[in-house]
């Protein structure tokens, strides 16, 4: 969320400026309630993005949670950043507000309700087993160099045959030199140029029996019409046991 809220803050200034974070608190009253849509009374814990940049017109402020939209140039946003944040503090319990005006910058205020608690509570991990390996080919399309190289890394380390892809077009080019050697496809959702679902399809056209499996740094919720339903999906950002064992689950059938 604060990563999605930074990196439109600097797009924000294209010609440089300031990003400032700040962190306090506040108490929404029964009185205020009416005056911060999506607020209950109660204690929060404010989040503040701050941006010296081109601002926002009443216009833009209206639509800018919503899935989709964008006001950058084509290839440059996909519209989900704000609407991933959106999501992400409304199931926290909380709210999102922005303070803007054309020329003048943009705040994001981010309300997340305050923990009352005497005392940290002691987490204690359970053990669990190494997900297990195969010896399947699985070829790996994500536009993140450090996500596509960790992914690869703990592929092969279980024993897999690796190949990996930049984008959707290079995929189909490593994919045609494979030919029948591939059981599985982990592709992102979002890429430049062809998209994972497009990707997939046209795979599944020449491979029907070919397993894919998506991943996003977007919930599933904000890409709605960018993967087929029911199929396979793990969020971003994900522990390399977490990859290893949904790989698997998708491979024997049982995720």
């Amino acid at each position: 969320m604060l990563l999605n809220l930074v990196v439109n803050a600097r797009d924000a200034m294209p010609a440089g400026g300031r990003v400032t974070i700040s962190l306090t608190d506040a108490r929404i009253t029964p009185e205020a309630v009416s005056r911060e849509p999506g607020a209950a009374a109660g204690r929060y814990v404010v989040l503040s993005v701050a941006d010296t940049g081109v601002g926002m017109s009443s216009a833009i402020q209206a639509r800018i949670f919503e899935p989709f939209f964008t006001t950058k140039p084509p290839g440059e946003g996909t519209g989900l950043g704000l609407s991933t944040c959106y999501g992400i503090v409304k199931q926290a319990g909380g709210y999102i507000r922005v303070e803007s005006a054309e020329g003048s910058g943009s705040t994001f205020h981010v309300h997340l309700p305050a923990v009352e608690s005497e005392s940290p509570r002691q987490v204690v991990a359970e053990a669990t087993a190494p997900a297990p390996g195969g010896s399947e080919t699985i070829l790996i399309a994500e536009d993140e160099p450090a996500i596509r190289a960790i992914s690869e890394r703990v592929l092969r380390e279980r024993g897999y045959t690796v190949h990996t892809a930049s984008d959707g077009a290079e995929a189909l080019e490593v994919a045609e030199r494979l030919r029948d050697s591939l059981d599985l496809l982990l592709t992102d959702v979002i890429m430049p140029g062809l998209r994972g679902r497009d990707l997939a399809q046209l795979l599944l056209a020449r491979r029907p029996s070919l397993k894919v499996l998506y991943v996003s740094g977007y919930g599933q919720d904000n890409l709605q019409g960018q993967i087929p339903d029911g199929l396979h999906f793990l969020s971003k950002p994900f522990g390399p046991e977490a990859l290893a064992r949904k790989v698997r689950d998708v491979l024997d059938g049982t995720a």
